[in-house]
């Protein structure tokens, strides 16, 4: 598996206080690695189809969708993401 980023992504991990960006970076290493990882909290998202959300920390998500060997990851910030995906 590998990462791709939409420019929406990009531009809201740019605007991520720098322990967040280092704990999504930590997190987005347990993704490729291990995504059944316990920490990731990996889920598919209700009421949205192929799109998937996991954790960086207990307040900040991040949204994505798999195709065939890529993540797409879509969004990332605040728990109230979630409801833009």
């Amino acid at each position: 598996m590998r990462l791709s980023f939409t420019n929406r992504f990009v531009k809201a991990y740019k605007k991520l206080p720098r322990q967040i960006r280092e704990a999504t970076d930590k997190q987005l290493g347990l993704l490729l690695s291990d995504p059944n990882h316990p920490s990731l909290n990996m889920k598919k998202m209700q009421g949205v189809p192929d799109i998937w959300e996991a954790r960086v920390t207990k307040s900040y998500r991040f949204t994505f969708q798999i195709d065939d060997e890529v993540y797409t990851l879509r969004n990332i910030g605040p728990h109230d993401i979630l409801e833009k995906p």
